[in-house]
């Protein structure tokens, strides 16, 4: 292609969702709701493992860092979502966008390394019970999760940096409501095969990686149930999972709705759809999975209501 065919885009478009413009008011209080449901839920799953010493251990800890993760995850998109909604301003900078889709990476990226983590806290605790406070010390505890930040760094700063090498057509319309990668490389000019090769061996390998742990953590800890003979212990082991295993199965479930069922003629209705759900769905009901399930999350938020009565 001839470089006098290509162009630099000072902006793109995001089209948003399909939905009706007499549907939008409705929408828009909807998803308002869900959003300052997120970010007020897990802020409060933050304060109450931060103010609360009994949940000063290290699976409390993986949960906090899990808890402003998705407040960061849904703040990504949903505020400039909601805005286009609102105000029909469906533009967004270029330098926005791509910093949209930076920290976009960074966060899901940072959601599987956390997701993984907790469930190796969970295999050690029951399945090595005797080691739990040798091996998930305070400075394990640290370096997995820093290790987890530091390789999601690394990972939107690849995809980021290939992006910003690309010229982009006079097409600037993004079919969807947030700057995603797949997205952007639709309507570039230039020849995408390393960004798509790089997006398939190291962003598929750390989901596929993450994943396996997963997988295999929650095999160990299935066998070593079965082998449990006591109902109470087999009860408790399964209630400390639960709460993980649901939020484990409505993330990779949306996931794979996207990445790995087969496209279809309505594809791009299935993939927004799917979007919303682990941008805004997933990351709302995690406070509620979380402090429904959990007694310990129970006795301390009644605990920090009951100091408010005091106070007042």
């Amino acid at each position: 292609m001839r470089r006098e065919n290509q162009s630099s885009v000072p902006e793109f478009l995001l089209l948003g969702l399909p939905i009706c413009p007499e549907q939008q008011g409705m929408f828009f209080a909807l998803f308002l709701g869900m959003y300052l449901t997120t970010v007020l839920g897990n802020l409060l799953i933050v304060l109450l493992i931060r103010l609360d010493s009994r949940l000063h251990t290290p699976m409390y800890f993986f949960l906090s860092h899990l808890a402003f993760t998705d407040v960061s995850f849904s703040s990504v998109t949903v505020p400039k979502m909601l805005m286009n909604m609102r105000i029909q301003h469906l533009s967004i900078p270029y330098v926005g966008c791509i910093s949209q889709m930076y920290f976009f990476s960074l966060f899901v990226c940072l959601e599987n390394f956390l997701l993984a983590v907790m469930a190796y806290d969970r295999y050690v605790a029951i399945c090595q019970p005797l080691h739990y406070t040798t091996v998930m010390r305070e400075e394990m505890c640290t370096l997995l999760v820093a290790g987890s930040w530091l390789f999601s760094c690394a990972h939107a700063l690849l995809h980021t940096l290939l992006l910003s090498h690309l010229s982009f057509c006079a097409d600037n319309t993004i079919s969807h409501f947030f700057c995603e990668l797949t997205a952007l490389l639709k309507l570039t000019c230039s020849d995408t095969f390393l960004n798509e090769l790089v997006n398939f061996t190291e962003g598929g390998g750390f989901v596929f990686l993450t994943f396996c742990a997963i997988l295999g953590s929650y095999t160990r800890i299935g066998a070593t149930i079965l082998r449990v003979r006591s109902i109470k212990r087999i009860c408790k082991a399964l209630s400390t999972c639960g709460s993980h295993l649901l939020v484990v199965f409505l993330y990779y479930g949306t996931l794979a709705t996207i990445y790995f069922i087969p496209s279809s003629n309505n594809s791009k209705v299935k993939d927004i759809i799917a979007s919303v759900m682990y941008t805004m769905v997933t990351p709302m009901l995690n406070p509620f999975i979380y402090s429904l399930r959990n007694r310990d999350m129970r006795l301390a938020l009644g605990i920090l209501y009951r100091r408010k009565i005091f106070f007042l």
